[in-house]
C-alpha cells in the first residue's frame, strides 16, 4: 500500500516538525538545566518525536518508557489504565517530562500527571508535539506544546491509525474515508 494515497493533505511537513522540536528542545534544555531530567516517552506514538527531541536537548537526559490509555465518559475524568509502568527506585530525585505525540482530550496525560505525581516524583511536566484543545474533555493544558492544530485526523511522524502510517516524516490528514 501506498500511504500517500490516503493522504488529504500535509498538515506540517518535515522541515516545520525539525523546527518544532528545535523550539521545544531549547526551551526544555534552558527551563531543565539545573535539573535531574528523565524524559517519560509514551508508547507507541511518541517514539519518533521522543528520539528527535532527547538528540537536541543540550542538557543531560535520561529516557524511559509507558504505555497507557484512558477511557471515561461525560466530565469524569476516567480511568487510567497503565500498560507498561516504569521499574525505577530512583523517581523521588527525578524531574519528569511526559512527552506525548497528540492531545486531545486530556484523559491519559492529565491521569498520567497525577499517577507519575501519586509515585513521588520530584516534579511532574508534560510536552506534547500537537495539541487539539477543541477536543478537551477535562480542564488540562500541557506544559510545553509544539503546535495547536484543528480537529483532523492526523497521521504521521509516529502517529498512526491503526499500527499503520507512523513511518511518514510529516503530519498529514487522513482522508476520512480511510476510517470511517
Amino acid at each position: 500500500m501506498d500511504y500517500r494515497d490516503n493522504i488529504e493533505k500535509v498538515l506540517i511537513t518535515a522541515e516545520e516538525l525539525a523546527q518544532m522540536v528545535d523550539n521545544l528542545a531549547a526551551q526544555i534544555s534552558r527551563d531543565y538545566a539545573d535539573k535531574d531530567l528523565l524524559l517519560v516517552c509514551i508508547l507507541k506514538g511518541s517514539m519518533i518525536f521522543t528520539g528527535e527531541l532527547m538528540q537536541r536537548l543540550t542538557i543531560p537526559s535520561q529516557v524511559d518508557f509507558m504505555k497507557v490509555s484512558s477511557y471515561g465518559s461525560g466530565t469524569t475524568a476516567g480511568v487510567l489504565k497503565v500498560h507498561l509502568d516504569l521499574k525505577r527506585d530512583d523517581l523521588d530525585s527525578k524531574d519528569i517530562l511526559i512527552i506525548e505525540d497528540c492531545i486531545d482530550t486530556g484523559r491519559t496525560l492529565g491521569g498520567l500527571s497525577r499517577y507519575l505525581k501519586g509515585k513521588g516524583c520530584r516534579s511532574v511536566k508534560t510536552c506534547a508535539l500537537l495539541d487539539k484543545p477543541s477536543r478537551r474533555e477535562i480542564t488540562f493544558a500541557p506544559d510545553y506544546v509544539g503546535k495547536e492544530i484543528p480537529n483532523e485526523f492526523v497521521v504521521g511522524y509516529g502517529l498512526d491509525y491503526d499500527e499503520d502510517y507512523r513511518s511518514l516524516p510529516y503530519i498529514a490528514v487522513l482522508k476520512p474515508e480511510c476510517y470511517n
